[in-house]
């Protein structure tokens, strides 16, 4: 359940914001979780959003299985958020990996841990669990129910400039019956980072703030796939595009002092590389690239078979067969691992036993650019923590508070993602309640 003891608030605290007007900006898992805590508290909640439904981002991402979070202990999990880890962590102490499962369970799904460690609903379904929560806001057993405004898009503020006192919490939004402007007591902004524009993260809300003075850092794609440099050859591209690396192992040095190290798999496109294993290591490419505009890892086509073991096999007399047959008899490497290991070598060089070799367990790819933003899982930058104090409240707009993506963070996937969205609405909405009362 969520934490933070509202049944033990005052009975003066709560009559004292009890009449309160909240309005929350995003129907994503972070802005629900901040209308959850606030219906909780007592506050009167409208939810506002530009889709036509809730949680569009939240049903697409479970589309292949939902992955609610993460098992591993809580030190290894905080690592997974790099330099704002110490952000992160605050957050999670308000609402950790062990409290999604229960909060989940509240709703009446069961999770499972996979082999990975990874955390999933029973059924593996978002679906599910997206009614089961909805349900609940709108027919809450304690507290005001939540009201959805839904195809309601945010347009900023009704001034342009600085705005102060009750303008802060003053918003404009376009709908479908035309202009409207809402006044509220408090405002939770969770409108995403940018990307999957299409479902509703386009990031427009950016030059908005930078206009208030709150510190924004450019929206940079995460989790995200890459274009090799010069591009695959059109015999690779037209043949092996979409096709998987399994079984092997990237490694990286970056020029800003990045190391990554890890085995998995991946996937080759059309122009480049996407999938699990390059999006682990897709922070540390993609500032490289903007450092000095390429990155490279090296890539291990036979992550269990020791150095010297690949040589000798490729040194072996193969008689009257070709070096494909030996090379898939013997090291077992055909298709897409032998087609890659041509992009890189010429004939002469596949022929040199030492440079084969060597090459099977460290082929050098080149990475030219991130894919855009709007292709990316996910986002890095947004609201600097700097620019809010511990609640998320905007310190350059009292009563605004700012949760889940569009805040400067990232994370790789595996339930990183989804948990500090949870965490960082939970605290906007444990940080709303202290202000109101606080004033």
């Amino acid at each position: 359940m969520l934490r933070g003891d509202f049944n033990a608030m005052s009975v003066r605290g709560r009559v004292g914001i009890a009449m309160k007007k909240i309005i929350v900006v995003g129907a994503g898992p972070a802005g629900l979780m901040a209308a959850e805590v606030l219906s909780r508290a007592g506050l009167a909640v409208s939810v506002f959003d530009a889709m036509p439904s809730v949680g569009r981002k939240f049903l697409l991402a479970g589309k292949g299985g939902l992955n609610l979070t993460h098992s591993e202990p809580a030190e290894l999990f905080a690592s997974r958020y790099g330099a704002r880890r110490a952000a992160i962590e605050a957050l999670l102490q308000t609402f950790n990996a062990s409290d999604v499962r229960a909060w989940a369970s509240s709703l009446g799904i069961d999770t499972l841990v996979g082999s990975s460690g990874r955390v999933f609903p029973l059924d593996m379904k978002a679906a599910p669990l997206l009614r089961a929560w909805l349900k609940r806001l709108r027919h809450p057993q304690k507290g005001p129910a939540v009201q959805f405004f839904m195809r309601h898009r945010w347009t900023g503020w009704p001034q342009p400039g600085a705005v102060e006192g009750a303008e802060a919490t003053r918003l404009d939004f376009a709908t479908p019956a035309g202009p409207l402007q809402v006044q509220a007591d408090a405002v939770v902004l969770a409108l995403g980072g940018g990307s999957w524009r299409r479902l509703g993260s386009d990031g427009a809300w950016v030059p908005w703030l930078r206009d208030r003075n709150v510190g924004v850092a450019d929206l940079q794609p995460a989790n995200c796939g890459f274009d090799v440099r010069g591009g695959w050859s059109p015999y690779f591209a037209e043949h092996f595009a979409g096709q998987p690396f399994k079984s092997v192992a990237i490694s990286l040095a970056t020029t800003q002092g990045g190391k990554f190290a890890r085995r998995g798999e991946f996937v080759a496109t059309a122009t480049g590389v996407e999938g699990s294993l390059i999006y682990a290591a897709s922070s540390l490419l993609r500032d490289d690239i903007l450092a000095t505009g390429q990155a490279r890892f090296e890539l291990d086509l036979l992550p269990d078979r020791p150095a010297d073991w690949v040589l000798a096999e490729v040194s072996h007399p193969r008689g009257t067969r070709s070096l494909s047959s030996h090379l898939k008899s013997r090291l077992h490497i055909d298709g897409i691992k032998s087609a890659v290991l041509h992009e890189v070598l010429t004939p002469a060089q596949m022929h040199d036993p030492l440079l084969l070799a060597q090459t099977i367990k460290a082929l050098p790819i080149s990475l030219q650019a991130a894919r855009p933003l709007d292709e990316a899982i996910s986002s890095a930058g947004g609201v600097r923590f700097e620019a809010a104090n511990d609640d998320l409240m905007l310190t350059a707009l009292p009563g605004v508070f700012c949760a889940g993506e569009m805040l400067d963070w990232e994370a790789p996937t595996g339930g990183y993602l989804l948990t500090a969205c949870l965490a960082s609405g939970a605290k906007a909405g444990h940080g709303v309640v202290q202000y109101l009362q606080a004033k």
